[in-house]
This record gives C-alpha cells, structure tokens and sequence, in this order.
C-alpha cells in the first residue's frame, strides 16, 4: 500500500514500509511517500543585553512560526518557547561567569525534529575594577595602580580623561596594573573614568577624581620683621585663588588662604623669639594636596641693648662695656659714629662685651649708636653720648697786671677740644673759654699757686699748677693803662692788615656788581625764534662771540678763604672756588673750627636774594660738612645733577646711606624714607635728625641722571619736565631757605639748570627772556657758572621748545657736547692738585 501525507512547509520524500499480518509475516512490500521539509537555522542572534553574569539574546522567529528552540552551551541545553504573537524571541541567559567567552549553538525545533543549529560566540561584562590608587603624583604626571580584574592577564582597560581614550595592557606577570598619564598641569583637579575592557566589551566605569602636584612657590621676601613677628610676602602661585598655602616651622603647621584681590599673599608669624632663626617651609596645597617645598631661613629682629656704660676714657679712646643681649653668644654688635661702622664680634665666655675706640678727639662730644646684629639683622639703635678727656691745658704762663694787685693767666689753644678752662686759685674757682684770664683782687709782690683743667661738658683733663708772682716793682697803673692800649692798638692794625686782601676783595666785588651789562638786551618772545636763527648762522658763531664775552666775568673776585691752607683740601678742583663776597659759611661749632665750604649764594628771579645755593659735589671729607650746609640754611631741596661715578671716576661722593640704614654724619642722622625711579631721574625723601637738639626736617632729592659731564642732555624734554618738578616743590615750601644745587664741581651742569628756571620765570612773567644777563649775574657769583658754549646753546634750545613744544619730531640739536672749559692759571701754579674733570 502506498499513501501520501503532504506536511505544510515540506520537502516532500518517500518512504517504504514493511508489513506484518497477526497470523505472520506477509511477504510484500509498500511505501508510504511523505512530503517533510527539512527546519532552517536562525539568521542571526544578537545581545541586546549583557551583564557581568548575563547575556539577553534576541532573534527573529525563524519563517515567523512558532517553533520552539533549543540552546545549547557548556553542556547546558536550555529550551526556549518561540510561540507568542512577536516576531522575535528574547532569551536571558542566566548563572554566566563575568567576562568570560561562551560558545553557543542554537537549533530550531518542531515536532522532535531539529534544524543543523547555528554557531555564535559571545562575552559577559567583566568585573570593574575594585580599588585604584595614585602611586606618584608630580606637577605634570600622575602614576595609577591597581589590581587586575580577577587576575585575567587577557583583560585590558581603558582610561578616559579630558576627551582623550587611552587603552592600557593587562599583559605581563604582576597582578598589578601601573600606569602613568604624562602632560598633565599642575595643580588642576582632573576626572578620570576606568574600564576593564574584555573583547571590545567594557564593565561597569569606575569613576574617580585626583589631582596633580601644584607649582611650589618660587619667591618669597621678608616684608618686614619685628623682634617678635615675620611678615612674609610671595607672589600667588599661578594667581589661581583657589590655592592654599601651609607653612611649617617650630612643629607647627599653619594653613593660609590664598588672596582674592591681589597677587601677593602676606602673612604675619607672630609670637616668636627675638634674634632667632627660623626655618620656614612654605608648600602650596591644592585639594590636600602639596607642592615641592619652598624652605627657607630667616631671623626676627634681635633686641637692643639696654645699657652702656663707659668703664675708662682717656684724651684719645674710650672704653665702653654692656651686657651681651639675651647672654647669646651668636650676636655680633655695630657701633657707629662719626660715620664710620665699627663692627664687634659677641663671642666669647664673658656675659659682657668690652670695646675700646681710639683715634679720638680730645675732650669731643660723640654721638654714638649701638646696635645688636645677628644673621646681618640690626636691632634697633641704642644712642648715647659720651666725652673724651680733654687734654691737660699747655703753654700755661703768668703775666703782671694792675700795678701788682692782678695777674694775667694765659695758655695755649686746645689740642684737641674743650668747652672751657676752670682756673683754680687761693680756693676759688673761676671759668673761662678763651686762652687768657685776668685775676683781680690780689697783693704786690706775692706767690700763688694757679691750678688750671680743661672741660669738656662733664670731662675734666688732669690739673696742671703753676707758681704766679704779682709784680713786685709797683709798676704804676698809668704805664699799665698805656701797655694796654698799646696792645689793643697793636691788636688792631694786625688785624685790619690781615683782612685787608678780604676788604680789597669786597670793595672790588661791589665795584664790579655796578658794572652795567645794558650790552646784553632782553628778547621778547615773539622775536625770539628770529633772534636764535641769526645767532646759530655761521656755525653758531653769534652764540660763540657772545659766550666768549662773559669768559671773563667775576674772575677777578677774591677766594682767599677757599686758598687758606686749612681749607685747600676741601675744594674738587682748584679752579673752582668759592668767591669770598658770596660764599656760604657754616655755623662755627668752636674757635678752631673752618666756616668753609665751597658753595656760593645765587639769586633767584627778579634778583631774589639766595634763592639758590650752588655747590660743588661733597668729596669724602666734607660730606658732614655738606649735610650741616643743609641743615643750618633750612633747605628743603636737593637738587643733583651728576652720578656719583661717570666714565669710570668718581665725580661726586654718595652722601646719603647706601643700605637704607639711618647713617650718622656729625650730628645729624639722615634716614631715606622713600625711592622712587624714572627714566632719567630718582626722587628720594629724606629725614634729618640733629641729635643734639632732637628736631627734624624733610628734605626732597631731586636727582638728574640722564647728563654727561661737560656736555647737555640729548634733547630737552627730559630737562624741562625736571625743572617743572623742582620749581613746583620751591613754589610749595615758599618759607624754606635756598634750594642746594650741585654737580661735580657746581658750575656747568649748576648753573645751566639754575639759569634755566630763572629764565623760565621771566618768560611767564614778563614774555621775554634775557639769557646773558642772566649768565652775567651768576658769574659775579660763583665762577664757571654754565661752563661749556654747548651749555650755553642749549639753554637757548631750552627756551625755544619751551615756545613751540615739539610733536611730531625732534630736529637735530644745533649745541654740540664740548669738552671745552676754563682754569685760572695761577691757581694752577699754587694747587699741589693736578686733576682738571669736573
């Protein structure tokens, strides 16, 4: 028999059947012929989902019937319904191992019957990463560690940072993964994400923020110091606010905060011990993090001593002694006076510090000050004054008077100084400051024992006696009167005949300052841009013939007192002294003392009486001598036009303090109390204290740096806008005495700029200007005044720019920089000076 069952979705196919009969085997045969189709295989399987121990599957129902499928996977066979209305099946695979690779095989199943099945491979999410650590942080790198998932050498990871992907090996034999991000910025937070990365498939992230190392701080200065406090100052690192600052010293740590409005961070340490070092580590912190140290040492200021005491003084030394500050041998001591720093070492067992100054005066006043140093930090000043011994009285004799009934004590000048001599006789006392001393009162013809000293404030010199006879012979008191007025006679004519070249001088002066100078016609303004053509034609010969005119005037004057011989060494040059009808004379502090300084009064505008004092530049010498000029003549400006040093030699002395320390010159303590720097000028402040009688003044220091010597700035801008500051600070202390003018030896780069304010006054005032006249009258005063024709020609240039101010260009300046100059021959011969340069 033979029969067909067609199935839907077959192939058909034919199959042969043997049958039985229940009493035996018949022996025939059929068939029975079927149609089946064999069952398709899936297209494909996709994850649409995957965990560390899952895997959700999804495919497409295989011809859209609702066959059931079987899955197939280490040894697991897991069926799976494919009925429903949906055209895909979705399947979780359950109980998996994280990031391990499967191999599945998934059939298609209906009615017993299975299709070929279809292979795929796929991975569970590995683990992430536990724990991660920073094993090294620097300003531009950090180094990460942690442990390799499950230990999985075939395991990767992927670092994500600022948009960048990095890929990491989890190869090698460690169980360890280290790796280091390069290029970073200091200090700035950063957001890292970590991945294990298993066959392109990544775990969960593990996210985690860390930071670099922040810059150190690079500076950092002493603001100020205290004995007790440190006020530290450095710039903010990066200038990024949100740094913190931790300071270490003394086992305490200290945590600053950043500034938000400056640049700087300062910070006062208080409560310290005076005179001690410290060691400073300053770190800057970012997010608890720490920068590279920034260590440092520094001292607070130690404290003065407290006492001195003088335990011997003789004519010449004196001996002084005080107790170690603090008994800490590490301190050394400054002493100063007279301007000279003497530097004392504290060393040693003794809890007490002797130090014995020689090369004294005698019986002098000195000022001195003490100070403590440690580490080249001075204390502040202990001040005091002491006396030496003034020297025993010398060239002690007597002398008859009144006719036997006095005598006449005389003795020789100080070596050295006192302020008087106490004269002992018959138990009375008696004080005289001159050389002499009349003794009234006594008997003809008797002896008498005269004890004399010297003293000086409290000092008293060793006494010397004398035996004194009163005259014996009666002369008569008429022979006496006329001895007497003989004498004051005598006395008299020496000194008429000694100040006779001073009187000549003077009358001579006077007799000049008459002569008319009507040849040198004032320019009104409008015409005087015609008048400075003609006078530069012919290679500026009209400036030439006219500054060759004045080569002449005053230098016939007398400078007698500038050529005595205890003042010689007090003048620069020896053409360049001061003339006697006009010369500044300092305030005589005893009879032995000079009045000289080479230094001449100059009017002002409109014949303003001292209005100027124009001065040659203090050698080392006469540097107190300058300062007391300053002082006793009330000036409240410095006016300097030169630097101390030009083209390799020392043009004038630095006559203020080098280190900002308070410096002592004579009695007066000048401090610098500010500093500020231009282009071609510095303007300082001063304050000058006189010790003696405890008062101060202020005193300006307008400082011109931008002149060479003998010569002219490159252009006037610079010169005009200098005056303009100088005048504007005259005109604002207008009771205050002369303006001290000077430069190396006061008379060139002096007098121009002199004559240059006085000339713009008379152009605001009277719209003309008289440029020779105005030479002229300086000359009767001081010699050289604007010395080189190139001086001349600029002042000129000076008036014209002031007329039609310059915008567009500057022209060649018609003035060349001469190193032309004048001497006086004869003092050429006299001088035992040869140099010439001022």
């Amino acid at each position: 028999m033979k029969f067909t069952q067609v199935l839907p979705n077959a192939s058909k196919i034919t199959v042969s059947q043997k049958l039985e009969s229940n009493k035996g085997p018949l022996n025939f045969k059929f068939y029975i012929s079927y149609n089946i189709r064999v069952l398709k295989n899936v297209d494909n399987v996709s994850v649409i989902n995957r965990t560390e121990t899952t895997l959700t599957l999804e495919w497409k129902k295989v011809d859209g019937m609702n066959y059931s499928y079987t899955l197939s996977y280490n040894g697991h066979n897991n069926n799976i319904n494919g009925s429903g209305e949906d055209l895909v099946v979705t399947y979780i695979v359950l109980n998996l191992t994280a990031g391990t690779e499967y191999s599945f095989i998934l059939y298609t199943v209906f009615e017993g019957a299975q299709s070929t099945g279809y292979n795929f491979t796929n991975v569970t999410t590995p683990f992430r990463v536990a724990n991660i650590s920073v094993k090294n942080r620097t300003e531009t790198a950090l180094t990460l560690e942690w442990d390799k998932v499950s230990n999985n050498y075939n395991y990767s990871y992927t670092l994500i940072y600022n948009n960048q992907n990095i890929s990491i090996s989890g190869s090698g034999e460690s169980s360890k993964v280290t790796y280091t991000i390069k290029d970073l910025d200091a200090g700035t937070e950063y957001i890292l994400i970590l991945y294990t990365v298993f066959k392109e498939v990544r775990s969960a992230e593990y996210s985690f923020t860390t930071v670099t190392t922040p810059f150190r701080v690079t500076n950092i200065s002493v603001k100020n110091r205290t004995e007790t406090a440190l006020t530290l100052e450095w710039d903010e690192v990066s200038n990024n606010y949100n740094y913190s600052y931790t300071l270490i010293y003394n086992n305490q740590n200290i945590s600053i905060s950043g500034s938000e409005e400056s640049s700087k961070v300062t910070y006062t340490i208080k409560d310290l011990d005076a005179g001690t070092e410290y060691i400073l580590i300053l770190y800057t912190v970012f997010k608890e993090v720490r920068s590279a140290e920034c260590s440092f040492t520094t001292v607070t200021t130690p404290c003065h001593v407290n006492n001195i005491s003088v335990k011997n003084r003789s004519e010449t030394a004196l001996t002084l002694e005080w107790d170690k500050v603090s008994n800490n041998y590490n301190y050394s001591y400054t002493l100063i006076y007279n301007n000279q720093n003497i530097s004392i070492s504290g060393s040693g067992e003794s809890s007490k510090v002797t130090n014995t100054i020689t090369d004294l005066d005698a019986g002098t006043e000195y000022i001195l000050i003490l100070y403590t140093v440690f580490k080249e930090v001075w204390s502040a000043g202990y001040n005091f004054t002491t006396v030496t011994i003034p020297h025993s009285v010398a060239g002690l004799h007597c002398q008859y008077a009144s006719g036997g009934y006095g005598l006449t004590l005389l003795w020789d000048p100080p070596n050295g100084k006192r302020t008087a001599v106490q004269v002992n006789i018959s138990s009375q006392s008696f004080s005289q400051t001159g050389e002499n001393m009349y003794i009234d009162g006594l008997l003809p013809a008797q002896w008498y024992t005269i004890t004399v000293s010297a003293l000086s404030g409290p000092m008293k010199s060793v006494p010397v006696s004398i035996p004194c006879q009163t005259d014996p012979r009666g002369v008569i008191a008429g022979v006496v009167t006329f001895l007497l007025l003989a004498i004051l006679i005598l006395c008299i004519g020496m000194f008429i005949w000694h100040q006779k070249p001073k009187l000549f001088s003077k009358f001579k002066s006077s007799k000049e300052t008459k002569v008319s100078s009507n040849n040198y016609k004032p320019i009104p303004l409008n015409k005087f841009p015609m008048h400075f053509n003609s006078m530069q034609c012919d290679q500026n010969r009209g400036f030439s013939e006219e500054y060759q005119d004045l080569s002449t005037v005053g230098t016939d004057q007398s400078c007698t007192d500038a050529t005595l011989p205890e003042n010689k060494s007090k003048n620069r040059f020896i053409n360049v002294l001061a003339y006697d009808s006009t010369r500044v004379k300092l305030a005589a502090q005893n009879s032995s003392d000079s009045d000289y300084i080479n230094a001449n009064y100059i009017n002002g505008y409109g014949k303003k009486n001292k209005q100027y004092i124009a001065a040659q530049g203090p050698l080392p010498s006469t540097v107190s001598d300058f300062w007391r000029m300053v002082w006793e003549q009330k000036s409240s400006a410095i006016v300097m036009l030169t630097n101390c040093t030009e083209g390799g030699k020392i043009k004038c002395e630095q006559y203020w303090p080098k280190d900002n320390m308070p410096c002592l010159y004579g009695n007066l303590l000048v401090s610098i109390q500010s500093e500020q720097k231009e282009s071609c000028w510095t303007q300082r402040e001063f304050i000058i204290r006189n010790e003696s009688a405890s008062k101060e003044c202020a005193v300006t220091h307008f400082h011109f740096t931008a002149w060479p010597d003998h010569g002219v700035p490159i252009g006037t801008a610079d010169l005009l806008k200098f005056r303009w500051l100088v005048r504007q600070h005259i005109e604002t202390y207008p009771f205050s005495g002369p303006t001290v003018v000077h430069c190396s030896a006061g008379v060139g780069r002096t007098g121009t700029l002199i004559a240059l304010d006085v000339l713009l006054q008379q152009m605001d005032k009277e719209e003309m200007v008289n440029i020779a006249d105005c030479v002229h009258s300086m000359r009767l005063s001081r010699p050289l005044m604007v010395q080189t024709e190139s001086q001349y020609v600029f002042l000129h240039q000076c008036i014209m720019d002031s007329l039609t101010p310059k915008v567009d260009s500057i022209p060649e300046p018609i003035y060349e920089n001469s190193e032309m100059f004048y001497t006086n021959a004869m003092a050429l011969k006299e001088s035992k000076h040869t140099q010439l340069h001022f």
